[in-house]
C-alpha cells in the first residue's frame, strides 16, 4: 500500500530544522523568469538531483529504516550542505516541510523555490519508491506565472501566492518503510557524516586544499605542487584526502565546475575563454567534462540560464 494513503498514528507536535538538501546556488541563474526556454529551470533541475549528489548523508538517507529517519538525518547534518535557507519539519498534526529562507535574492527566487521543492521530493521519492508528487500540497510563495502550468503538472495540488514555500505531506509518510534499509551501511554513513561535520568545523586537509584551489584563479597546482605548499609528500596528501573520502582530481572537479557554472551564467565570456580560464587547452575536452557533471553541455546551461 502507498504511504500516502496508509493510516498512521498522530505523531506528538515537535518541530526539526533540515537543510534543503541539494546544493544549487553555485547553478541558479541570475534570473529564472528570463529563462527563454524553460522558465520553470528550477523545477528541472531539483527533479534531476541523484541521491548521490548529497554525498554521505544521501547514502545514509538510502540506507535509513523509514522516512522519519531521514529528517532526522536532515536535522542532525544540515549544516554539511550550503544552502541559503532551511526547510522547518512541523509535526503538530500533520507533516508540513515549510522553508525558512535566511537570504532572499528576487532574481533567483522563482528557480530557487523550484530547485528546493522539487529536490526534496525526489529525494524522498527516491528513498521510498513513492509517488510523493501527487498527493504533496505544495504553496508556492510567488503569484501564479504564465507557465503555471508547469507547476501544476509537477505537482498537481499546487497553489500560489502563499507568505513561504510550504510542502504538506501525509503524516503516514514518517513511517514509510526505505527501499533499501542496511543498518550497517546506514552506521558507516553517518559516521562518515560526523567525520565531515567534525573537520567542516575545525578544518581538515581537503578544506584547506579546496581554499588554496579557490584562491589559484584557474592556474591551479599540480598534486605535487600542492603537496609541497602542505609541506608534506605526494603519497602523504593523497593518503590524507583518501582518508577523507577525497581525491584532488575530485576536488579540482568540483571547483572548475562551480566557477564554470558561475562565469557562464555573470560573465559574456565564451565558452573558449571560459575553458581557457579554468585551465583547460582543449574546449571540446572542457566541453564533455562540463557534461559529465551536469548534464548539458555549456552552451545549452547559458541558454537556460537567461544568460548573456
Amino acid at each position: 500500500m502507498s504511504c500516502c494513503a496508509a493510516a498512521s498514528r498522530k505523531p506528538r507536535s515537535s518541530r526539526a530544522r533540515a537543510c534543503t538538501g541539494p546544493s544549487c546556488t553555485r547553478t541558479a541563474p541570475r534570473s529564472s523568469s528570463s529563462a527563454s526556454s524553460s522558465p520553470w529551470l528550477g523545477l528541472t533541475v531539483g527533479d534531476g538531483t541523484q541521491l548521490s549528489a548529497h554525498g554521505s548523508l544521501g547514502y545514509a538517507a538510502m540506507a535509513a529504516a523509514d522516512v522519519a529517519q531521514v529528517l532526522g538525518l536532515m536535522q542532525r547534518f544540515t549544516t554539511l550542505r550550503e544552502s541559503v535557507a532551511y526547510f522547518d519539519v512541523e509535526l503538530d498534526g500533520a507533516l508540513a516541510l515549510v522553508l525558512r529562507e535566511e537570504i532572499r535574492c528576487d532574481d533567483t527566487h522563482e528557480y530557487l523555490m523550484g530547485h528546493f521543492a522539487a529536490g526534496l521530493l525526489r529525494l524522498l521519492e527516491t528513498v521510498t519508491g513513492q509517488d510523493l508528487r501527487s498527493c504533496a500540497r505544495v504553496q508556492w510563495p510567488f503569484a501564479a506565472p504564465a507557465w503555471a502550468d508547469a507547476y501544476l503538472a509537477h505537482c498537481p495540488q499546487s497553489t500560489f501566492g502563499a507568505e513561504r514555500l510550504r510542502i504538506e505531506l501525509p503524516v503516514a509518510l514518517l513511517g514509510c518503510p526505505s527501499l533499501a534499509p542496511d543498518p550497517d551501511a546506514h552506521r558507516l554513513a553517518v559516521r562518515d557524516c560526523e567525520r565531515q561535520l567534525t573537520e567542516a568545523q575545525g578544518g581538515s586537509v581537503g578544506a584547506r586544499v579546496r581554499r588554496r584551489l579557490l584562491a589559484a584563479s584557474g592556474a591551479y597546482p599540480t598534486l605535487a605542487e600542492m603537496a609541497a605548499l602542505e609541506h608534506i609528500g605526494e603519497r602523504t596528501l593523497m593518503r590524507h584526502l583518501r582518508d577523507e573520502g577525497l581525491s584532488y582530481q575530485g576536488l579540482l572537479d568540483r571547483v572548475r565546475e562551480e566557477l564554470a557554472c558561475w562565469l557562464l551564467v555573470h560573465t559574456g565570456l565564451s565558452v573558449e575563454a571560459v575553458a581557457e580560464r579554468l585551465g583547460y587547452q582543449d574546449t571540446s575536452n572542457f566541453s564533455r567534462t562540463f557534461r559529465r557533471w551536469l548534464g548539458v553541455t555549456p552552451r545549452a546551461f547559458r541558454e537556460s540560464a537567461g544568460a548573456p
